[in-house]
Parts: structure tokens; sequence; C-alpha cells
């Protein structure tokens, strides 16, 4: 099993839904300009916000919970027509899901996200419209993520499969 995984892991590494056309450091600029529309999205609608985020962990509001369903959805949807209508990228590209195969290690990875999640009112993706907003402590949580993304590079192959 383990020297499955392991080749597993090689081949994801070939298997990638990356562009293979060459495109010049401009182009990635309209992802800088979705990043700043998502993240002032998300400070207007109060997804960032720190009591949101305990109110849900509280259970104490369905708020959160609300969003993150509609954010599931949308991307179930998604998936089924890209699949269904053979979509392609703007450029033309085949898009390709590769399939995932479970492990026990993606249920520790999960509790150790939520925990993390609880702790600091903040998941990685809106860090930065956190820290936009003034709330200069969620660095300490923005270097805990790198380091935590660093750590994991370090024990990827150890971990449990």
């Amino acid at each position: 099993m383990i020297s499955h995984n392991n080749e597993m892991r090689k081949n994801d590494s070939i298997c990638t839904n990356e562009s293979q056309i060459d495109h010049k450091w401009y182009h990635n600029l309209k992802y800088t300009f979705v990043g700043i529309l998502f993240g002032i999205i998300f400070v207007k609608a109060e997804i960032i916000s720190w009591f949101r985020i305990q109110e849900m962990f509280r259970l104490e509001s369905f708020f959160m919970y609300g969003v993150i369903g509609s954010a599931v959805m949308i991307g179930a949807i998604s998936v089924f027509l890209i699949k269904k209508f053979d979509i392609k990228t703007i450029y033309g590209e085949k898009i390709i899901f590769h399939p995932k195969t479970f492990n026990k290690g993606q249920i520790i990875g999960g509790l150790m996200f939520g925990i993390g999640w609880a702790m600091t009112g903040a998941c990685p993706g809106p860090l930065f419209a956190q820290i936009g907003t003034g709330a200069t402590v969620i660095i300490i949580t923005l270097f805990s993520a790198i380091l935590g993304t660093w750590v994991y590079g370090l024990l990827r192959d150890k971990l449990p499969h």
C-alpha cells in the first residue's frame, strides 16, 4: 500500500492541470484583480469576520454554514457542467479531473485544519483580506500557515496513508 501511494505521488507531479501555453507575466494580473474583488466581497459579506466564524463553531448561527454549503453546491454543479459539456479553459485547453483516493491522513488533516480555524478565526483563503481590513494580528496566522505548509512538505512521505 505504501509503495502504491508513493507511486501515485510520483504520478501526481506528472498529471497536472497546468496550462501548457507560455504566458507573459502580465497575463497573471487578471488573477490579482479577481483576488481583490473576491476579498472585497468576503469583507462586505462578513465572511472573514472572526465573530461570524466563532458563531459558526459555537453553532449559534447558520450564516457561515449557508455560505459554505452554497459554495459546495456551486462547485459541484460547475464540475458536473464542465464534465457533461466538455467545457475548456478560456485558452481552449481541456480541463482534466484526476481521481482522488481516500486515506486516514485526510481525516487527521481536516481535524487539525478545523481546530486551527476555530482557534484563530481564520482559514487560509481570506487571510490577506483580514490583514487588509486592519486585523494585523492575522499576520501571525499567515506565518503559521506558511510554516505548517513547509513542515507538511518536509514530513509528507512520513505521514499516515
